[in-house]
């Protein structure tokens, strides 16, 4: 067997070993907890997200770990399931700081899960590294938020599609914090651009009762060009795009139907689920697609494969997570420590060279991002269609009413 090839299972025995007995005070180990829906309707979306956060930890320890003050140390992921319910999310987030003495979390989807966790985190001064977009309309010290918010995603991508391809609009989600909450600012958005929002419907998450939905994009589409905004998330997305194609609404036979459909939560993973048939023609707006060009991209996907299969793809969210740990890493090491309270000290002007780009821990712990409009094909990749650049998080958006007055930069807080 060749060396390359012995190097990662020796890191994985000496962590085995180092951890023989449930020692959790090893000062060569550090336990980081990673708590994602591996069951449940977000399972389809999160399981991904959790095998990237793996990948990173491998990475590390296969380079020696981290440096704290001169010492290695490697990271031991210890993993639960939040089973696609918040009040699960809270209860193994308590778990794995309590009887885990775990340094960080790794995890959530929703924004529903991501709530629920925090009342646990501040209750212990730990951090969460949530790799998901989102809402905004937060701002927690005991949050590093990976993914996008509004002015990153929706706001750019739906300026785009008001000005090419209709301004008459449908509002689709799921029925919880994350649909409601942005379609209240794209809402604002589409009035502010001239545009009109036919109607805001809603579908209980995880249901696949879809065809009220695909009823009224039909009879929307029948008076002319529309715009769909989807923000269901699981596996409601199969059904969605399943009763749309079985209605000539998308894919390939939908020609000239005037449906153009935008989704912010449907990534390589789920088209893949869904079957690239049917999202074949769709648009999705994210800060990373696998067929980003430049050798970061291309390596990353590479590796992923190597590890996971040849047959799967990565998405957004598996390279938001995968940079969070880097992120936290280089933070601990910056620290000289992996306890919760030196590394918040350190996490903003953190870096890291991420698959999409540079990334930065700004004032705010929410990352610069790009932001991305890509159409699907159908070998179910992402061409980027419109690239708007870098864009600087605005947590609290000022087409939401509860942003008076709101500021969002951890700097001025004191530490908790």
């Amino acid at each position: 067997m060749k060396r390359k090839k012995l190097f990662p299972l020796l890191i994985t025995l000496l962590i085995s070993g180092c951890t023989q007995g449930g020692s959790k005070t090893d000062k060569n180990v550090v336990h980081v907890g990673l708590l994602h829906s591996r069951s449940g309707t977000m399972a389809l979306s999160e399981n991904t997200v959790a095998e990237a956060e793996r990948l990173a930890i491998e990475d590390i320890n296969a380079s020696g770990g981290l440096t704290i003050n001169g010492q290695r140390v490697l990271i031991q992921p210890v993993e639960e399931d939040g089973m696609s319910d918040p009040d699960t999310f809270a209860r193994q987030a308590k778990q794995l700081l309590d009887e885990q003495q775990v340094v960080a979390i790794f995890g959530g989807w929703t924004s529903a899960s991501r709530k629920a966790m925090l009342p646990v985190l501040e209750a212990r001064n730990a951090l969460l590294f949530y790799p998901v977009q989102y809402e905004g309309q937060e701002c927690s010290p005991f949050v590093v938020y990976g993914g996008s918010v509004p002015n990153q995603q929706s706001e750019p991508a739906l300026s785009w599609m008001l000005a090419n391809r209709s301004k008459r609009v449908l509002l689709i989600g799921s029925d919880y914090v994350y649909p409601r909450t942005a379609n209240r600012i794209m809402r604002a958005q589409v009035q502010r651009e001239g545009g009109t929002v036919l109607a805001e419907l809603y579908l209980p998450l995880g249901s696949a009762e879809v065809n009220p939905l695909v009823e009224s994009i039909r009879q929307a589409s029948a008076g002319g060009p529309v715009v769909v905004i989807n923000t269901l998330n699981g596996d409601s997305n199969l059904a969605f795009f399943e009763q749309l194609f079985r209605n000539g609404l998308i894919g390939p036979q939908a020609v000239d139907n005037g449906v153009s459909l935008l989704s912010l939560s449907v990534s390589e993973e789920e088209a893949l689920a869904i079957g690239t048939n049917k999202t074949s023609g769709t648009y999705a707006s994210w800060s990373y697609f696998q067929s980003l060009a430049g050798d970061a991209s291309t390596t990353f996907a590479q590796r992923f494969r190597r590890r996971y299969g040849f047959h799967r793809v990565i998405n957004d969210p598996a390279e938001a997570a995968y940079s969070l740990v880097h992120l936290w890493a280089r933070a601990a090491e910056r620290a000289g420590s992996t306890d919760p309270k030196d590394v918040r000290q350190q996490l903003i002007g953190t870096s890291y060279e991420a698959p999409q780009g540079l990334l930065t821990i700004t004032a705010s712990q929410h990352l610069n991002k790009r932001s991305l409009l890509g159409q699907a094909d159908d070998t179910g990749n992402f061409k980027v269609v419109k690239d708007f650049g870098v864009i600087e998080p605005q947590p609290w958006n000022p087409d939401h009413p509860d942003s008076v007055g709101q500021a969002c930069d951890q700097r001025s807080n004191p530490s908790p």
